[in-house]
């Protein structure tokens, strides 16, 4: 080959080294694979003190450069003990920066104790690391990951602060208990209609005061309906005429009994509203403030998740 060719070659090669996995194409991550694993000294090294873990739900690998230790994967369980052994352990290799996947919640644990520990902790999406041919074991995953950190090939994902995440957790709480009551609701107003009872076509919302107040005469045993209109809330725009007509119906014990258990439900996820607002307000206004767009975007906290992770 030319000598300026040769001279091409190699800086097409440095320039892709500078790019993240993700932004290579297929021919650019075949060549970087090749590099990698015959240990090519165009690549740059960009953490030479990293290493790689591959997250599990019983175990975990950790993979550091042969090197640093005699036997350099090792696998480690998933209690704290264990995990702050691993912890001794990276320290002990010299390890200061570490890049593993964002594996459903498994990695949670994981992540703390390591940022506790001082050590930088790179959370990667699953996505960005495929394409090592014959790669098919734990310990293979875990040098890979390893490597591929060690050239700089990966991108770090951002996972707020532990103020914010402490105000998300209870903010999603609340917002699963609104969902879990528009959801009882839903299953009374089915109920209702099967009975042919159409409160809801006089009344916008049967969680009101004047809906609530009818459905538990109903569950007491009053089938009156003139009686049960007369639970009328003033604001109501239907009159009373218009209510007793509509609850004229069928009466079911079966329907009755399931009406009777979503009130119940509904009525419980509404109870702990108030808790989950009186422990949010320990944080500050200042962190409330901030946590309000990504409570409402619910972004992951890692790249395959969030759901947070995964």
């Amino acid at each position: 080959m030319k000598p300026k060719q040769q001279e091409k070659n190699k800086k097409a090669t440095n320039h892709s080294t500078h790019r993240h996995w993700h932004e290579m194409n297929r021919k650019q991550r075949r060549q970087t694979t090749r590099n990698i694993q015959s240990e090519d000294l165009s690549l740059e090294v960009i953490h030479p003190d990293a290493a790689g873990i591959d997250i599990g739900n019983e175990s975990h690998y950790a993979a550091v450069p042969p090197s640093r230790d005699s036997q350099p994967v090792r696998r480690f369980g998933c209690t704290t003990a264990e995990l702050k052994a691993m912890t001794d352990w990276l320290k002990q290799c010299g390890i200061r920066t570490i890049a593993m996947q964002s594996t459903s919640v498994y990695w949670v644990a994981v992540y703390d104790i390591l940022e506790q520990a001082g050590l930088e902790v790179y959370l990667v999406n699953a996505r960005d690391t495929k394409n090592l041919p014959g790669r098919k074991s734990d310990v293979q995953e875990s040098q890979w990951l390893m490597k591929l950190h060690t050239y700089g090939l990966l991108r770090n994902s951002f996972r707020p602060s532990q103020e914010i995440r402490t105000m998300r957790t209870y903010w999603r709480q609340r917002n699963d208990l609104v969902q879990s009551a528009g959801r009882h609701i839903q299953r009374m107003q089915k109920a209702l209609t099967q009975m042919n009872i159409q409160l809801a076509n006089v009344l916008s919302d049967l969680s009101g005061v004047t809906g609530q107040a009818i459905i538990k005469a109903i569950l007491a045993g009053e089938r009156n309906a003139h009686k049960l209109a007369e639970f009328r809330d003033p604001r109501v725009r239907a009159s009373k005429e218009q209510i007793a007509q509509s609850l004229e119906g069928n009466w079911q014990p079966d329907l009755l009994f399931v009406l009777k258990r979503s009130r119940m439900a509904m009525s419980s996820a509404r109870r702990r509203w108030p808790s989950v607002i009186a422990s949010s307000t320990s944080i500050s206004n200042r962190e409330r403030i901030a946590v309000t767009v990504p409570v409402a975007g619910r972004e992951a906290e890692g790249p395959a998740q969030e759901k947070e992770g995964q």
